[in-house]
């Protein structure tokens, strides 16, 4: 037997005598498409035991989610196994009749699948999508599945269960959604559990909630968890075996600690030192040409402590350049420079919203945003972070007068947005753009790429056919998106292409301020790498002004020079990001920054990872394989990276 193919040996449960409850053997899938087939996975190996949690990842495109839908056989129509098998309890299921395989799904295999809002349906309240997958199941009916419905909410973390599971999706919070998939896919109390991002959406709080129910679920009940991620703090916290993938093949597996504190192959490297929760250093411009960055740079990982934060070298601190042009570009960064100006000043805000009843006409107020106020300095990034709910991402809205408010007011520029109209709103619009959370729900499926990011630059009125088109060219490059994507349309991208695409719409008109609502957080780690420096290096050229919303606290400790902290609506602290992450004065924020994933994982050498994550990754020589016994094991990596699907996981 090969080493490829050879059962693991070294790393398995307590409950390994029992054999594996999932064994995936040289799997190959193929999509087929109009320019020939995709060879989406490649000979991929892996093993699950009952009671174990196994991590999947890898960049987005990168294969993974593509494995875990083939177990269900929930491929598109258009992708099949063409080779290998997959055996779940022992039985090979890779070619049973489908009749056989939904008998599976809910009952043994259960599935939380990455996107809440395209796997609910809109038309149907939360709690009788859950009953109907309860009474599919045979688990309850009526009453009995209304009851256990509020109890499996409660499990999965959504306050006042009751009430939330009369609501429709889209009264929901995206984490609120995503926390309605999870008590979904645990009805039927599954042997095995495919989770593909089950917390990319959730704050870090809920996310260690909901992830210690599922530590619970495989301990108690003995439930297997196969994890998809791009979190490498959330794997080496949750798993005890760790499965890379890049462009379609396995290149790395093995326990998640030994991968993490001693990785083999150099694209796994390339994922820890990318990863922001697993190191505590702050982005630096590469476009500053100071020679200190250089220094500072990788002064945090060492440190440790707050000056690793203080030293950053921001835009906001520079000296004034007072032989600068009075417009443009440069006159811009150099004002941002100065740290005096205020772009956005909120003051007051407050946001009340009516929420109906049983009785339809009678409604009871919501204060969502309750007297919040801030300031967010040109040239700088401040960051409003707090649990799903808290009102962070409302607050987004009502600056970008998306929401009007019921009291208080935005002031741009000192200029009050509330009264802003006809050329003056569509100046605005151009000044500040926004990138949402959902790139499913902003992407317009009709368009092309090259329409969806040109779109703003023709209703502007910006440039002609050709320097259009230059522009998007550029603005794909920047992003890390080949210029051949511009032919596709959103549904043939993964979500992170799709967030990616949202990000290089918002850069088109060249903003001045971009209000991220969890911009990054659909991203795998390297592509979240980059986009932060990209952000970060266009803050530095540009004098840009960021208002980051977001739940990962750990890219909040790399990009940002002020924290918003908020919950239940109110701010609760406010400071440099230096003090709100290393002398927090509320319980709150100590509560938040300590469910940071994997920030007490001991990365053996971390600090002395030099890896460029712009660098071509080399064929795989001496990586450990798609084993489990640890043995060495040759993997080429084949694909072209001029295409984008080459080893797509999704298509």
């Amino acid at each position: 037997m090969s080493a490829t193919t050879a059962p693991r040996t070294g790393d398995q449960p307590a409950s390994a005598e029992a054999g594996a409850l999932l064994e995936i053997r040289d799997l190959d899938i193929t999509f087929t498409t109009g320019s020939g087939p995709v060879h989406a996975v490649r000979g991929a190996n892996l093993e699950v035991y009952p009671g174990e949690t196994v991590a999947i990842v890898g960049e987005s495109g990168s294969g993974k989610s593509t494995t875990a839908m083939s177990i269900a056989r929930l491929l598109p129509s258009n992708g099949s196994v063409t080779g290998g098998s997959i055996r779940f309890d022992g039985k090979d299921i890779t070619s049973v009749p489908l009749g056989q395989i939904r008998a599976l799904r809910g009952s043994e295999i259960g599935l939380v699948p990455q996107d809440p809002m395209s796997n609910l349906n809109p038309l149907w309240k939360v709690g009788a999508q859950i009953d109907e997958a309860l009474a599919a199941n045979g688990m309850a009916k009526g009453a009995a599945a209304k009851k256990r419905t509020v109890e499996l909410l409660e499990e999965a973390g959504l306050p006042d269960a009751e009430r939330r599971a009369g609501q429709y999706p889209h009264e929901f919070s995206g984490g609120m959604r995503q926390r309605a998939l999870i008590a979904m896919g645990l009805a039927a109390r599954p042997r095995l559990l495919i989770a593909d991002e089950p917390t990319s959406a959730l704050d870090v709080t809920v996310q260690q909630q909901i992830l210690d129910h599922l530590d619970t679920l495989t301990a108690e009940l003995g439930v297997a968890v196969l994890l998809i991620t791009h979190d490498l703090g959330l794997a080496a916290e949750r798993a005890q075996h760790l499965v890379v993938m890049y462009k379609g093949q396995i290149v790395e597996s093995g326990p998640a600690l030994q991968i993490l504190q001693d990785p083999q192959h150099p694209y796994t490297k390339r994922l820890i030192a990318a990863a922001p929760s697993l190191a505590s250093r702050r982005l630096v411009s590469t476009k500053s040409g100071d020679a200190q960055d250089a220094t500072q740079q990788a002064a945090p990982a060492a440190a440790g402590g707050s000056a690793a934060v203080s030293e950053r070298t921001s835009a906001a601190n520079t000296p004034v350049d007072e032989e600068a042009p009075a417009d443009g570009a440069g006159s811009r960064a150099d004002a941002a420079r100065s740290g005096e100006d205020t772009v956005i000043s909120v003051q007051n805000l407050t946001k009340v919203f009516p929420l109906r009843g049983k009785v339809p006409w009678r409604t009871t107020p919501f204060t969502a945003v309750d007297d919040v106020s801030f300031d967010l300095r040109r040239g700088t990034t401040t960051a409003i972070v707090g649990e799903s709910g808290s009102g962070k991402s409302t607050v987004a809205q009502m600056v970008l007068r998306l929401l009007e408010p019921t009291s208080g007011r935005v002031l741009f520029e000192g200029r009050d947005v509330a009264g802003m109209k006809g050329k003056e709103m569509m100046a605005l619009r151009r000044r500040v753009q926004p990138i949402f959370q959902n790139p499913y729900g902003t992407l317009d499926p009709m368009y092309s790429i090259f329409r969806t990011i040109e779109e703003p630059l023709r209703l502007h009125g910006i440039g002609d056919a050709k320097s259009r088109e230059a522009k998007v060219r550029d603005l794909l490059d920047k992003v890390a998106l080949p210029a051949s994507m511009m032919r596709r349309y959103p549904n043939e991208l993964s979500g992170g292409q799709r967030q990616r695409i949202a990000i290089a719409r918002a850069l088109a008109l060249d903003p001045e301020v971009v209000v991220c609502d969890e911009a990054v957080s659909a991203l795998d780690v390297l592509v979240q790498d980059q986009v932060l420096h990209l952000l970060n290096d266009l803050q530095s050229e540009l004098g840009l002004s960021y208002l980051f919303i977001t739940h990962d606290l750990a890219v909040v400790r790399q990009i940002a020079d002020h924290t918003v902290v908020m919950e239940k609506g109110r701010v609760v602290e406010h400071g440099s990001t230096d003090a709100v992450f290393h002398d927090p004065q509320q319980e709150y924020t100590k509560r938040l920054l300590a469910a940071i994933p994997g920030g007490s994982i001991p990365l053996a050498g971390a600090e002395t990872i030099e890896v460029d994550v712009d660098t071509e990754v080399p064929e795989a020589d001496d990586a450990r394989g798609g084993d489990r016994d640890g043995t060495d094991a040759h993997h080429p990596l084949g694909g072209d990276p001029e295409d984008p699907f080459s080893g797509a996981g999704h298509v």
